[in-house]
């Protein structure tokens, strides 16, 4: 596993002490810290919780203790504080890193994502959220629902990597009319998300116009960051929610 090196890892550390009123406890720092690297795989990120927590464990303390020693941070045991330093930092560079991270995500989409890799990603979602999930469900690309036993599909999503979006479309707007499931179309890139809209825009006054309003459009740069926000916290939503 290709963990990022601890200067790359610095910066994160500050913005997420930024967004947690300035201190938290480490221990929730590790996993959130993960969605940060798009360049780690989903099997590095399956490894780090199930196992092989101790090398990414060492590299985030070795970056805490970097950014200690320059008195950005100070770390009390667990408890780590950013100073007004370390605040100032963050601000500078959090423009940039944003825009290089995004860059990177979107990059890493185009190049990599399969059609199988995003309707996964889908289920794990609807998991975490608390819905039943499943793929290829009848003609659709992935459904919830409230429970395993409800009837009525809740969410319908079809997973569009390439071509015509007429026949996603369709089964969308089957879905709605037959049970109102709010309709969802997950597409390639930023440009398609575009292309879609426009499609259902113009929709509105011909065969899709029902769901032109409803469509939610995803692509697949923002389920990435979605799944990967939400599959960080999974077990922290899972003891409040239990």
């Amino acid at each position: 596993m290709a963990y990022p090196v601890i200067e790359r890892i610095e910066l994160p550390i500050l913005q997420e002490l930024v967004a947690t009123g300035g201190e938290e406890d480490v221990r929730f720092l590790y996993d959130r810290l993960v969605a940060y690297f798009p360049q780690m795989t989903e099997t590095d990120v399956h490894a780090l919780r199930n196992g092989h927590r101790g090398g990414w464990r060492r590299i985030v303390q070795r970056a805490g203790r970097a950014l200690d020693d320059q008195r950005l941070i100070e770390r009390h045991r667990g408890l780590w504080v950013i100073t007004n330093a370390g605040r100032k930092r963050a601000a500078d560079e959090a423009t940039q890193f944003s825009l290089a991270q995004t860059a990177e995500s979107a990059a890493g989409d185009l190049a990599t994502f399969t059609h199988v890799e995003a309707q996964q990603m889908l289920l794990d979602v609807g998991r975490v959220l608390g819905y039943y999930a499943q793929m290829e469900f009848e003609y659709y690309d992935v459904v919830w629902r409230e429970g395993e036993a409800s009837p009525r599909l809740s969410h319908v999503f079809e997973v569009q990597r390439k071509g015509s979006i007429d026949s996603a479309l369709a089964k969308l707007k089957h879905a709605y009319d037959a049970q109102r499931s709010k309709p969802y179309l997950i597409v390639a890139s930023e440009h398609d998300t575009g292309r879609a809209q426009k499609h259902l825009s113009e929709a509105r006054a011909g065969a899709f116009h029902e769901i032109g309003r409803v469509t939610t459009i995803f692509s697949f740069a923002e389920l990435r960051r979605l799944h990967r926000a939400l599959t960080s916290v999974e077990d922290i939503l899972a003891g409040i929610f239990e």
